[in-house]
């Protein structure tokens, strides 16, 4: 068994549940929950990135930040590097804090425009260091060195540099006091794609220089594939497969895998023209109210009875794809195999 399978998870969540109170009405009584995340297990290995995957509404940044303990989750519990932050006081967070970074979607709205930029990546080191003002310039001028900018850019404010530039700022940010985890929420789905491999390729290059493990959120599985050692695909508040990247990328076992994989494009036009795309009918369903039974039933091409009122039970692969689809215990009982044999049935 190799060290890397040996390692402790860094991050360890266990049954993570998040509902926002509806309220209405003119005392503004609660009438209803939003069930944004909704009994998530996960974990991240030291060092390893966690992509994280979903349409938009499906829960993903509300995961992440959670993670972060930004927002406080209602049930289950959250470990970082073994200490329990389920509910830690506010000095505790703190210290989190330290440990535990995020790099934002929008890199124009996450810094701000009266600061340098110079300024704004020091921050974080007169909360958490004590340091001299020349040296939380210096260790600020280092962070941009080590993100591809130089010295002169500290003096620099934020409409002066270009969306990727910004990222580059937001990570160097993010990673100026050496945390162990950084939450990356989308971080390149604002950039062009030449600036967002550009991005990717810097994330993984930092990785491998300083060790720091990453969540990284998207709704591109084409990019969450090229950063990822492990893949969670969520869908309405749940994860409803996750395990190693290339397994669930070459043999996707859920059918809303499947669907998400069939609209990445493919460079090669020939094999881009024979490819079957599957296009889900309706809208992701309210969170309000989401369906009895699978919540992917409303939307699945393969949907048997059981999906409409069964909640499916965790199936585990033998390597290592954990999946929740009645496809693989019921009706032609895939046990693991790859749902893309259904749709190549006649």
């Amino acid at each position: 068994m190799s060290a890397a399978t040996m390692t402790e998870p860094l991050v360890v969540g266990t049954n993570v549940t998040k509902h926002f109170p509806i309220r209405s009405g003119m005392l503004r009584r609660v009438t209803g929950h939003a069930r944004a995340v909704d009994g998530v297990d996960l974990a991240i290995e030291p060092g390893r990135t966690l992509g994280l995957v979903g349409e938009s509404g499906s829960g993903k940044s509300t995961l992440g930040r959670c993670v972060l303990r930004l927002i406080p989750i209602d049930g289950g519990t959250l470990h970082l590097g073994g200490q329990d932050i389920t509910r830690a006081s506010r000095s505790e967070l703190r210290a989190i804090r330290r440990r535990a970074q995020m790099v934002f979607q929008d890199p124009y709205s996450s810094f701000d425009p009266r600061s340098t930029v110079g300024s704004s990546i020091a921050e974080p080191l007169r909360a958490h260091e004590q340091m001299s003002r020349r040296e939380r310039e210096d260790r600020a001028a280092a962070q941009l060195d080590l993100v591809g900018l130089s010295r002169a850019h500290l003096s620099r404010y934020p409409y002066q540099f270009s969306g990727g530039q910004l990222q580059r700022l937001a990570i160097a940010r993010a990673l100026v006091v050496n945390p162990e985890l950084v939450v990356c929420d989308e971080p390149v789905s604002s950039l062009d794609v030449s600036t967002q491999a550009e991005v990717i390729n810097l994330l993984r290059h930092l990785q491998a220089e300083l060790g720091v493990a990453y969540l990284f959120i998207a709704h591109d599985l084409s990019v969450v594939r090229h950063v990822s050692d492990h893949i969670g695909v969520m869908y309405l508040g749940r994860i409803v497969e996750q395990g190693p990247a290339e397994s669930v990328y070459t043999a996707p076992r859920h059918p809303y895998t499947e669907a998400l994989l069939s609209a990445v494009p493919v460079p090669d036009p020939v094999i881009q023209r024979t490819r079957h795309r599957i296009v889900l009918t309706g809208d992701i369903p309210s969170p309000v109210s989401p369906p009895s039974g699978c919540r992917f039933h409303t939307r699945c091409p393969y949907v048997m009875d059981v999906c409409r009122t069964v909640d499916p039970p965790a199936f585990s692969t033998a390597d290592g794809v954990t999946v929740a689809c009645h496809l693989h215990t019921e009706g032609p009982c895939l046990a693991g195999a790859t749902v893309r044999d259904l749709a190549r049935e006649p």
